[in-house]
């Protein structure tokens, strides 16, 4: 079982991302207020449960949480201020959106900027020990997932809808063969014939 709290009696938010190493498509952050009684066997990191675990505790997680909120930097700004700040203006925004303040925030990762004067702990692999991180890391993943696979009825060469805009086989090829679209990162390294070009 996950740790429940970082920091024990105030009211505390979990924060994490989705969709950083994609090629295409936004990036994706969520911060959830977990109420002290929760618990469920099954939470864990998004990358260690399948598909269909991550939308039944989606459901859970929406359901049950104090507060929770999910907020999208595209790929523009992602171009313009580079993905890790982008990363960091998500989870902002996520907070932003949160009906009620949290006291103390707790992020994914080793990198954050400060909130306010809200006090915060980044925490490396932090999806894999505390719940509320872990619940934010769930509905920025399924969130994500569902905008992409909606994107790939408008975009269909690139096979969105299983790549969700990751760097695979696939996604490259489409990308040398159709070129790319108006949701590519033109700031990442595309196609490996990219380098050729400097």
């Amino acid at each position: 079982m996950l740790e429940q709290f970082y920091k024990h009696g105030v009211v505390e938010a979990g924060c994490d991302e989705a969709g950083r190493g994609c090629l295409a498509g936004p990036v994706v952050a969520a911060a959830v207020i977990l109420p002290p009684n929760f618990s469920n066997p099954l939470l864990n990191d998004s990358k260690k449960l399948t598909e269909r675990q991550r939308e039944g505790l989606r459901t859970i997680i929406e359901h049950e949480a104090i507060a929770w909120a999910v907020a999208f930097c595209d790929n523009n700004e992602i171009d313009s201020i580079n993905i890790l700040n982008a990363s960091i203006s998500a989870m902002q925004k996520a907070l932003d959106k949160l009906a009620i303040r949290p006291e103390h925030i707790i992020v994914d990762g080793n990198r954050f900027k400060p909130y306010g004067n809200t006090p915060y702990q980044c925490i490396v692999k932090g999806d894999g020990k505390y719940m509320s991180i872990a619940a934010a890391s769930i509905l920025a993943k399924t969130h994500r997932d569902e905008y992409m696979t909606n994107m790939h009825e408008q975009y269909p060469c690139y096979n969105w809808k299983k790549n969700k805009g990751y760097p695979t086989k696939d996604h490259r090829k489409a990308i040398e063969e159709f070129g790319t679209c108006e949701l590519h990162r033109l700031s990442f390294r595309l196609i490996e014939t990219q380098l050729k070009l400097f």
